[in-house]
């Protein structure tokens, strides 16, 4: 029997994936105040890991590199791919990693936008693009018939998986599975063994129907960090506490309750409609020596921050301004997607 598991994000990673915004995409209007975000996403991850790329076309990667050059950005360690893309969501498009008998693996889920909700054709297209031009080296990447997004589940990397049935079991994903046999296709191509259910758990303005990256991670095999509410007239404040009392009930493979630990709650982020946004401080990139966490010029920002540094104290704790990208309804995980050590990543050089 194949011993087959879904690593953890703080474990070794070989390299970050990102799809970069382009004219063609929802961020048109707005590439002047998106670009820098990537830019400094960029800057922090090729100080320790190597970056993949994901440019529209050839004059697309051209400025790219334009941008990458002029902010200092460590080039060796960028690696270009050419791919149509409707979006920059890496998190929900990109291969999802697994190691298989000690062997790094990727694994090609459907995308569709979300439960059908935007155009995601060319998204979803992207991992085979990428394989053709052999980005991934001997890595083997297979194709999965299962619609799956990477920010819908967090791994521990010991068979334990956090998940949310508001989106895994939404009918426009994998109408024709229940539960059960959702939690079979999971065991059977992820090793996970147990399932951690949140029924509850939103927040205004995300589209994506709960992905658990916006509500709660594991820090390490006994740690939980979630995002907390305090602002009592807040639409989804019953959701998010409810989410808290399920995640107390929560027991760990050894019977043991998890530790827990909140994230304070951001003040309103509103865009020029009056809409509001889906800042979350759950939704920080772990990396190689550090983590990068999404802030929003709130007084909350430092709290969060120093929360985070508590349950990462031998890691670089990395602010990145993701106002911007709350803009679009996701924030800095959710344009990320990282590959364990051990995925090949040769493309094309800066």
């Amino acid at each position: 029997m194949s011993n087959r598991c879904l690593p953890a994000e703080w474990e070794p990673q070989a390299g970050v994936m990102l799809t970069w915004p382009h004219t063609k995409s929802d961020w048109q209007t707005r590439l002047s105040s998106i670009e820098p975000v990537f830019v400094n996403l960029a800057h922090e991850i090729t100080k320790r890991e190597k970056l993949l790329i994901v440019a529209f076309k050839l004059d697309h990667q051209k400025h790219i590199q334009n941008l990458l050059n002029k902010a200092g950005v460590n080039t060796d360690n960028v690696v270009f791919a050419l791919c149509h893309s409707n979006d920059s969501w890496a998190r929900d498009h990109a291969p999802i990693s697994v190691v298989k008998n000690g062997q790094a693996q990727l694994l090609d889920f459907t995308f569709n936008g979300w439960g059908e909700k935007y155009p995601a054709e060319l998204d979803n297209a992207i991992t085979g693009e990428l394989l053709k031009q052999g980005v991934f080296g001997a890595t083997p990447v297979s194709s999965v018939g299962l619609v799956l997004e990477g920010g819908s589940i967090d791994s521990d990397g010991a068979g334990s998986l956090l998940l949310t049935s508001r989106s895994l079991l939404h009918p426009k994903r994998n109408p024709a599975m229940n539960r059960q046999q959702l939690e079979r296709r999971l065991t059977e191509l992820l090793g996970a063994k147990y399932f951690l259910w949140l029924e509850h758990g939103a927040l205004s303005g995300d589209d994506t129907d709960g992905h658990i990256d916006m509500l709660a991670r594991f820090t390490n095999t006994d740690t939980i960090v979630y995002q907390s509410c305090t602002e009592t007239a807040y639409s989804f404040y019953s959701e998010l506490n409810s989410m808290q009392s399920e995640l107390e009930a929560f027991a760990q493979p050894d019977g043991e309750p998890y530790q827990l630990v909140a994230l304070p709650w951001p003040s309103a982020q509103v865009n020029n409609k009056g809409n509001r946004l889906p800042a979350s401080y759950a939704n920080f990139l772990i990396i190689n020596q550090a983590v990068l966490v999404p802030v929003y010029g709130d007084d909350a920002d430092d709290i969060a921050c120093k929360v985070i540094q508590s349950v990462f104290p031998d890691r670089e704790i990395i602010p990145i301004n993701c106002r911007p990208l709350i803009e679009q309804f996701g924030s800095l995980h959710c344009v990320t997607m990282q590959f364990p050590e051990g995925v090949d990543i040769s493309g094309s050089p800066a």
